[in-house]
Order: C-alpha cells, then structure tokens, then sequence
C-alpha cells in the first residue's frame, strides 16, 4: 500500500504543478479521496496531500451525477434515485386521481410544467 501511496501522491504532486504552470489551482478543501476495492479485508486509507493539506477520504463520493461507493456496487446511487423518483411518483398519484386531487385541465398542464423542472 505504501508504493501505491507514493505513486498517488507523485501524481498528485505533478499535478498540482502543470496546474500552477497554467495558472489554475486546485483545492484541497474542496477535494476527496475515496478508496475503491471490492476485497473484504481492510486496507489502511491513503493520507494524499495537497499543499501540505491533507485530502479527507470518503465512503461515497459524487462524479458526474453518479454516487460512487468504495466497493463499486452502485447500490447509494440507486437508492438515491428510488428516493427521487418516489417523491416524484407520489406527486403524480396525487394529481392523476378521479375522485379529489386537481381538475384534469390542471393536472396535466401542473404535472408537465413540475417534471420539466425537476
């Protein structure tokens, strides 16, 4: 683990220089480490640095709109996708009721104009 540590932390360092060359910077406050593998025992979290600040390690992390666990198994981006299209779904339960919930009309027009929203 400790090569892989250097290895990481060599790129990081490079890195952050061809960024100061061009004249962009990057963040350590803003920045996580997460560490996949699907083995079951435990491996020791790497301690990457930027600028002497170190970079906190996460379980999950966020990447282009998909949650990504430590383990790969996609299992908090699909629960947070079921958590949000049943918000959805029980919203247009409500309004697509005969007996109460909104006049047709209404409905229709309320439903398409909340979907494109969200």
């Amino acid at each position: 683990m400790n090569m892989i540590e250097r290895q990481l932390q060599n790129a990081v360092n490079k890195l952050v220089t061809l960024c100061d060359n061009n004249g962009h910077t990057i963040s350590a406050e803003k920045s996580l480490c997460v560490h996949f593998c699907r083995k079951r025992n435990i491996h020791l979290d790497p301690n990457i640095q930027i600028r002497n600040a170190s970079i906190p390690v996460r379980n999950e992390i966020r990447f282009l709109g998909v949650i990504l666990d430590r383990k790969l198994t996609f299992l908090p981006h699909i629960l947070h996708l079921r958590k949000k299209c049943d918000g959805s779904l029980n919203i247009l339960k409500v309004l697509s009721r005969t007996s109460w919930g909104a006049e047709p009309p209404y409905s229709v027009f309320t439903s398409q104009k909340w979907l494109l929203r969200h």
